[in-house]
């Protein structure tokens, strides 16, 4: 499961981090909860932005053609400097198989610049399309975007990792973690979007959603026994 490898790195995040590291940290995930923005972003049910991006070779994906053949999976993640995206990531890739054979499409975004996503891409040995969102146009319209804390950014840029920089931007911006499925219709039919960047959706669930979707639009002929 996911969960156990992210649960395995909180741990061994929080036994490397001072306390008042930890202080900072918990409180800029508090801040983020409090302002809904999980809670304000697309959800199941809306109509799903749609969006033409690129991959780090500069290949487009149009989300529009990709509901032609079948569900789209969208994985929103911050970027390459984060361990828990990574684990997703790597999480999905080893379920892609899965995930084609039911009809659908997997597609990963983050703001980082096409360089950026292309490493991503070839470090975790990922066979699906990671997209770079410059400027987090995209994911704004998700209504997914913050500002990490200030107080949170300079423990980033201690550990090598400047984030603005990353995205090619003045600021350290970055959507939270967000998996969604999109019907072939252009609605969301699956959600998992959280203030605490540290949980992401377990890939059995989005297979269970995808079982389900091909079930509706194939049934079972009358008769036939399931």
């Amino acid at each position: 499961m996911l969960e156990t490898a992210l649960a395995a790195q909180r741990l061994y995040a929080y036994t490397n981090r001072s306390a008042k590291e930890r202080t900072v940290r918990a409180n800029a995930v508090d801040v983020v909860a409090r302002d809904g923005l999980a809670e304000n972003a697309v959800a199941v049910g809306d109509r799903a932005p749609v969006f033409v991006l690129q991959d780090g070779m500069g290949a487009e994906e149009d989300v529009r053609v990709l509901l032609e053949a079948g569900p789209v999976v969208l994985c929103f993640y911050r970027g390459a400097w984060c361990p828990y995206c990574n684990l997703e990531l790597r999480a999905y890739q080893q379920q892609l198989g899965r995930i084609r054979a039911l009809g659908a499409t997997l597609v990963a975004i983050s703001p980082e610049l096409p360089d950026r996503t292309l490493t991503t891409a070839e470090v975790n040995q990922l066979g699906y399309p990671v997209l770079s969102d410059v400027d987090n146009a995209v994911a704004r319209r998700y209504r997914l975007t913050h500002t990490i804390d200030p107080a949170v950014v300079g423990y980033q840029l201690g550990n090598g990792n400047d984030v603005a920089a990353f995205n090619g931007s003045a600021r350290a911006e970055v959507p939270l973690p967000a998996t969604y499925i999109i019907g072939t219709d252009g609605v969301v039919q699956f959600a998992f979007v959280r203030a605490d960047y540290t949980h992401r959706a377990e890939p059995e669930d989005v297979l269970a959603v995808l079982r389900d979707l091909t079930a509706t639009a194939h049934p079972a002929p009358a008769g036939a026994r399931l």
